[in-house]
């Protein structure tokens, strides 16, 4: 736990009897919610970790009663420039905003995709009011959306936002449900996956259900509506680990429609169009961080997504009319 305030500039944490032989730098990511991986194995590389007043590594296995001290540097002003583009906002104050992602939008600057982000949005929306927390490729941003996932995702203006926000996702109290397209039919109406997600051992790019290691995912989904060889169904997340909904449902036999990471494309006349992947965070709810306000929020679902449902519908129908006739 962290003994001293994060706002202060240093935590010291002491390691726990049960996270003994882990990574430092996987244990800091747990420590200290709202920060990254990649940010805090550069404060490890820069010398900003110290266990007892000694340098570390990023892969130090920590020891049961040891103690560390983290260096929090103030944020560097950010490079980004703020860009004018559309957004939906499902709500908005001085504390933190919600917005409905569309499908093929970055969350923030990555590798092959330097602008144009939803960041660069924010930016410029907010005239530039983001929490610095996330570093300053990152302001804001508490918690992410894949760049074919569309739907809602709230956004810190201000550190202790930030902080309020990140310390609900990792004690998985905020309610996160999505809308997933599946090929197939779930064998149960109603069930619950439980599998550790890590790297896939044999492609680094991917994840997967890992019968050791990993980390702990939990994963509720229902049946919503069965259209013949896909279905509608709801799924809620107890976790936040990456690609958690599509690796989940792709380890029970029915990957997400369009993801042509965790599932192959199949023959369907009017699935198979689909161009992206068929997954959208429907609803969002948590407690105001400064008020303690529960909030809730519904972004509907989008354009191609609701189209593609209702020609898969209007197939259904006619081809239990043909079957009847």
């Amino acid at each position: 736990m962290a003994t001293v305030p994060e706002e202060a500039g240093r935590v010291t944490l002491i390691v726990a009897a049960d996270a003994a032989g882990q990574r430092l730098d996987l244990w800091l990511l747990e420590q200290l919610p709202g920060h990254s991986r990649a940010f805090l194995q550069r404060l490890i590389r820069d010398g900003h970790v110290r266990i007892v007043g000694g340098e570390v590594k990023a892969s130090h296995a920590i020891r049961a009663g040891e103690t560390v001290e983290v260096t929090i540097p103030p944020p560097e002003p950010s490079a980004m420039e703020p860009e004018a583009m559309p957004l939906e906002v499902l709500h908005e104050d001085s504390d933190l905003i919600v917005v409905n992602k569309p499908s093929g939008l970055v969350v923030h600057p990555s590798a092959g995709h330097a602008e144009h982000t939803l960041v660069n949005a924010l930016l410029h929306h907010c005239r530039g009011q983001l929490s610095g927390i996330g570093g300053v490729e990152r302001p804001g941003i508490v918690h992410r959306l894949d760049l074919d996932t569309s739907g809602c995702i709230v956004v810190a203006k201000t550190d202790a936002a930030h902080r309020g926000l990140a310390r609900q996702f990792k004690s998985h109290e905020v309610e996160k449900y999505y809308l997933a397209l599946v090929w197939g039919l779930p064998r149960l109406a109603r069930g619950r996956i439980e599998g550790a997600i890590g790297r896939n051992p044999h492609h680094r790019q991917k994840m997967a259900v890992l019968a050791e290691g990993g980390r702990e995912a939990v994963t509720e989904f229902e049946i919503m509506e069965h259209y013949g060889g896909c279905t509608l169904v709801r799924c809620r997340l107890h976790t936040g680990r990456t690609h958690q909904i599509r690796v989940h449902l792709a380890s029970i036999g029915n990957p997400v429609v369009g993801d042509t990471v965790y599932g192959r494309m199949r023959r369907h006349p009017i699935a198979s169009k689909a161009t992206r992947q068929m997954l959208h965070a429907g609803r969002l709810a948590f407690e105001h961080p400064r008020s303690g306000k529960w909030l809730e929020f519904v972004a509907p679902l989008p354009q191609d997504m609701r189209e593609l449902i209702h020609e898969l519908q209007d197939h259904l129908r006619q081809r239990e009319k043909r079957s009847d006739e």
